[in-house]
């Protein structure tokens, strides 16, 4: 089992930034392959960003490139997703999600999922 925890959610204004983090628990945390979802309001959960377990590959959604950044520590067995730039379309629950596979990442099929940090983007 992995336990998912995010945290680095809050209220930001248009242009601002944020840093989320999710710490893992549990298994190996360096071999599992790690990637953020939002969900808005009436809306379906979207992909944002992915990186493998080593660190050396990543991959956005086109709306993010350039303004949002994914990254791990595996010392701190801790993902982050630095946020800037930030939109009011932006606002949305991110979810951390974990799997062995960055296919199951992508698709977002993965086996692990935190419960989410809220991000407000006002306008």
């Amino acid at each position: 089992q992995v336990q998912l925890v995010e945290s680095g959610g809050g209220l930001v204004q248009a242009g601002g930034s944020l840093r989320l983090s999710c710490a893992a628990s549990g298994r190996t945390f360096s071999s599992y392959a790690m990637g953020w979802f939002r969900q808005a309001p009436g809306k379906a959960r979207e992909f944002v960003a992915g990186i493998s377990w080593s660190g050396g590959g990543t991959l956005y959604t086109d709306s993010v490139k350039g303004r949002f950044t994914i990254s791990r520590d595996s010392a701190k067995n801790t993902v982050y997703l630095q946020m800037n730039s930030l939109k009011p379309e932006d606002t949305a629950v991110y979810y951390c999600a974990a799997d062995q596979g960055v296919g199951p990442v992508v698709r977002g099929s993965s086996a692990y999922w935190g419960r989410g940090t809220r991000v407000t983007v006002s306008s």
